[in-house]
């Protein structure tokens, strides 16, 4: 049986507050006892509960910086909690940014292979599937040259193919529903309603709140890293149109929070 449960989750980065400092500002800050480069904590998830069971369209909404993809990346297995329990029953596939995460010394076929590996593939698996992969990418010769050759409409006609090419329990799909020329985005489209369909569990992220309102039935609605509203997909849907479109608020603005944050957190992270 295929469920998530996320119970009072929350997940906090450390980052430097700047990627490198100059040697007067290391010395400079050094003499007058400063930190040289402070650490930050960002609060990207904050007592995250939810679940999701089989047979379940969700979709989830928020501005930037919600944590909408952050979300989906821990959900993914991608970062782990810092605190509370994460659960997955299931084969996860995850859609999202489609052009990283290539060896671009190595050829397509080479890709798709360690790609699949990373799908959970094994190398019996692969190889049966690479020729349907190398054929849906229509790449032709250029599966044989390293794919730092390739132009960034090229690396996401091969991320999709492989990306795609899986059976997946739990589907992942972040701002990816099209993809590559307008050609390409057709057969995409159309490769996205058999693979929806055979998922058990579908989480979409995106902006595009028509689509989300067509193909799922539970929304979630996050913001500054809290749910502020799960239910019927049309229902959070108005609700975040009305708060968005609030005159006190704006589309950019925030919800308040109910508890101040140490001044050393941030309140945003982006997604």
């Amino acid at each position: 049986m295929c469920r998530i449960e996320l119970d009072h989750v929350s997940l906090t980065f450390r980052v430097r507050e700047q990627y490198q400092i100059t040697l007067k500002e290391y010395l400079l800050r050094g003499m007058f006892r400063q930190s040289r480069n402070p650490l930050l904590k960002v609060r990207a998830l904050r007592d995250v509960s939810l679940r999701f069971e089989e047979g379940q369209r969700v979709g989830i909404i928020g501005g930037n910086g919600a944590g909408k993809s952050t979300l989906l990346r821990l959900i993914a297995g991608v970062y782990w909690p810092n605190r509370g329990r994460r659960v997955v029953h299931g084969k996860i596939s995850s859609l999202f940014e489609l052009n990283l995460g290539f060896e671009m010394e190595a050829s397509g076929r080479q890709n798709i292979i360690y790609r699949g590996y990373l799908q959970g593939e094994t190398p019996k698996s692969i190889r049966q599937k690479l020729p349907e992969i190398a054929e849906f990418s229509e790449l032709g010769r250029f599966l044989d040259i390293p794919v730092r050759y390739y132009s960034a409409g090229m690396l996401v006609r091969l991320g999709f193919s492989i990306a795609t090419a899986v059976d997946p329990d739990i589907l992942l799909i972040d701002e990816v529903l099209g993809a590559g020329d307008l050609a390409f985005r057709r057969k995409a489209e159309e490769r996205m309603k058999s693979l929806m369909s055979r998922a058990k569990i579908i989480v979409i992220v995106s902006h595009d709140l028509g689509t989300l309102a067509e193909l799922c039935e539970t929304g979630v609605w996050l913001s500054q890293g809290r749910v502020q509203m799960v239910g019927p997909m049309h229902e959070v849907i108005d609700a975040y149109r009305q708060y968005a479109e609030s005159p006190s608020t704006g589309a950019g603005g925030v919800i308040d929070s109910p508890d101040p944050l140490p001044a050393d957190f941030a309140e945003l992270t982006a997604c």
